[in-house]
């Protein structure tokens, strides 16, 4: 008997998922500042598919890696582990019917399931996925990471609103013990949303806090990579608000403590004109480079801010047309690579704030960049190639052909692969 036990045990420690490793990718662009970077990733070699799983349903949240897994979610509510190496299904979890569209106001994803990209917690080894279940309840799933089993189901409602109205695209953050989950829209703008940000503990029957944009509708936070940590803040982009006239918290840069309340806040001076015309900073992640807080959205005018002092309207320290942006930068020290959408561009910042424009790559897409292996790597997501570019010209060193993805597809760079989330499951390439 106690042979077995020990069997037993030695046997649970070999599978279980490592704790924390800076090769592991455990959330959207590999850390709470969303730079993007996977550290350890060997120099680029040549690139070759490695394999292709077909999961049941798209997967538009960013693959996360630890260890030797790949774990995925799909809109059809199903959460995947996956053999790094082989593509192997490990383990499979459904976690509830999806939203049908049929049943939705507006959008352009059927079914609504899990969009937005999950994260691990190595502390407890639990998987966090934001479902969307029929008659669209929101829920907070936590995951046996070793195993699939569901440990936990908890309301995330968004606390303003009609629920059925919200979508939540925004990546997952986990920050000391709580899980930060931010809300937007349907595609089409339909019905009454309104920007927020949902928080639960990682274990434990606690009720959520939450914050809301204080406006009438809409202020979406919904760009792909969520928030962005800073020191003891976590800032999001919202997006277009329903005010021309009176200024009603859209259209910024916004900065919440743990317990999510408002401190500081960027808008730029023509947000009335960006919310009248849909072109708001909600469209891309903010971005920490070079000791300043980068914001870019679909105006496709760049603006850099003091961390610890957004600056509140017009409060930007330098401003410069860049282009129009939807998803998430990367980062190297102080150049941003930008996802634009008629190519990426490299943007570096000078220790007073200066915005300078470098480069623009010939991928058209708008594609969200990563870094890795001495290459910027991204995708077309018109044509499904992923391309790894030279980070000091943006030329095109290696291209591959991945699969079907969505327009905010970013690379996974971990354990010598790319892995990206297609319409059909998830993609390798090796050589990474």
């Amino acid at each position: 008997m106690v042979t077995l036990l020990i069997v037993v045990l030695v046997s649970a420690m070999c599978t279980d998922p490592p704790g924390p490793d800076p090769a592991d990718w455990t959330t959207y662009h590999h850390d709470n500042t969303r730079s993007g970077v996977a550290p350890e990733l060997a120099p680029l070699g040549t690139l070759s598919k490695a394999w292709d799983a077909t999961l049941d349903g798209a997967v538009y949240g960013q693959p996360l890696v630890v260890g030797d897994r790949v774990f995925a979610a799909t809109e059809n509510n199903t959460v995947y582990a996956l053999d790094a190496a082989t593509g192997r299904t490990i383990w499979s979890t459904h976690v509830g019917s999806p939203m049908p569209l049929s049943q939705l106001p507006c959008g352009n994803i059927n079914p609504l399931g899990i969009t937005s990209t999950m994260v691990y917690d190595p502390a407890t080894r639990l998987l966090f996925a934001l479902s969307e279940t029929t008659a669209a309840r929101h829920m907070l799933v936590s995951l046996d990471a070793t195993t699939g089993t569901v440990r936990q189901r908890r309301a995330a409602e968004p606390p303003e609103g009609n629920r059925v109205a919200h979508q939540q695209r925004g990546a997952l953050s986990l920050v000391d013990g709580r899980i930060y989950i931010p809300y937007g829209g349907l595609d089409g703008d339909c019905d009454r949303y309104i920007g927020s940000v949902v928080s639960l503990p990682v274990v434990g029957p606690a009720k959520p806090i939450s914050y809301h944009v204080p406006t009438t509708r809409q202020g979406g936070i919904w760009a792909p990579g969520g928030g962005i940590l800073v020191g003891d803040r976590l800032m999001y982009a919202t997006g277009n608000g329903a005010s021309t006239t009176t200024y009603d918290g859209s259209d910024s840069i916004i900065a919440l403590n743990p317990e999510l309340k408002l401190v500081d806040r960027f808008t730029p001076t023509i947000w009335a004109e960006d919310n009248s015309s849909d072109a708001d900073l909600g469209s891309m992640t903010p971005a920490l480079a070079g000791g300043y807080v980068y914001a870019n959205g679909k105006r496709g005018v760049g603006y850099t801010l003091k961390p610890n002092h957004l600056g509140g309207i017009g409060g930007q320290i330098d401003q410069a047309y860049v282009c129009p942006t939807f998803g998430a930068a990367a980062v190297s020290g102080n150049t941003i690579y930008v996802p634009c959408v008629d190519g990426p561009r490299a943007v570096t910042i000078n220790t007073k704030g200066k915005i300078t424009v470098g480069w623009q790559a010939v991928v058209s897409g708008g594609g969200s960049p990563t870094i890795g292996g001495g290459a910027v790597w991204v995708i077309d997501t018109s044509l499904g190639i992923l391309s790894a570019l030279d980070p000091a010209t943006g030329v095109v060193r290696q291209r591959i052909p991945v699969g079907k993805v969505h327009r905010f597809a970013s690379p996974t760079l971990a354990r010598g692969h790319a892995y990206v989330g297609t319409m059909t499951g998830v993609a390798a390439v090796a050589g990474a």
